[in-house]
């Protein structure tokens, strides 16, 4: 079945649409027929994308809210459903990253990162979920990291947020399975986005450095492209980069070679 088939028509919810690879998807599932419920925190970011589908942006609404705060949540997500009929695909693609040594971090920064990336991303899953068993089908997608399968420098709190999430959707699957609802982790490596530009230093400030790895990974629009090619095949993980996908299997492998790649990174 060809791409524009499988989704046209369908009602595709996208986190963290504002920028980045939400943003590049926003565009990718348009062309391909979608309706779109577009959501960050950044509502003229948000309506901004919306214009640039230009002549498909009758296709798109705009559903702004904060993953630190799902005060109303379950009432915004029964607007939705009521309005669209039902949710055929979710995807949580709005985090935060992180950029601070383990003892400058103070807990309530450890604490922020894991309410946006893990309790942010389960909290909006779960007021969808009940309605994707009640309809008996759907695809949710949860965002990870390479980092989210092992540890990194600089990354403590947001590595462990993002491997947290790989055990609550592998657990949504498997109790899900008989309901009908597939679920997918997406792994990207380094993809050129903002997300070291807003990456939170020790003091709860904003990194604002595009890091020099980040500046020569691929583009959120092929990002977007290959997550979508993993949605139609159906894969559980979804791995988005170029050659530091590599660190994945070498992990694996042999990792004792991990250990000494990502200390002598440490290091320079």
């Amino acid at each position: 079945m060809m791409r524009n088939e499988v989704f046209k028509g369908k009602v595709v919810w996208i986190t963290g649409a504002s920028s980045g690879i939400g943003e590049a998807l926003v565009y990718e599932f348009s062309t391909l027929g979608a309706r779109l419920i577009i959501s960050s925190n950044d509502l003229p970011g948000l309506e901004r994308v919306k214009n640039a589908c230009g002549s498909r942006s009758d296709l798109v609404n705009c559903v702004p809210f904060d993953l630190l705060d799902l005060k109303g949540i379950e009432e915004l997500v029964q607007q939705q459903v009521k309005e669209f009929r039902g949710i055929d695909y979710l995807l949580n693609i709005g985090g935060i990253s992180q950029r601070s040594r383990i003892e400058e971090t103070p807990l309530w920064l450890d604490r922020k990162i894991f309410e946006i990336n893990y309790f942010g991303t389960i909290g909006f899953t779960k007021a969808v979920l009940p309605y994707m068993i009640s309809q008996k089908s759907g695809h949710i997608l949860a965002t990870s990291s390479i980092s989210g399968r092992f540890g990194f420098p600089l990354r403590s709190a947001y590595s462990a947020s993002k491997q947290a999430i790989h055990g609550f959707f592998e657990t949504l699957y498997l109790e899900n399975k008989s309901n009908n609802i597939r679920t997918s982790v997406i792994i990207p490596g380094r993809v050129r986005t903002q997300i070291s530009m807003h990456a939170l230093e020790s003091t709860g400030k904003e990194h604002g450095k595009m890091d020099e790895g980040q500046a020569d990974g691929i583009s959120p629009e092929k990002a977007a492209k290959i997550i979508i090619r993993g949605i139609v095949r159906n894969k559980r993980e979804i791995l988005v980069g170029k050659g530091e996908l590599t660190l994945l299997y070498i992990r694996r492998i042999c990792p004792w070679l991990f250990f000494r790649i990502a200390d002598k990174l440490n290091s320079t």
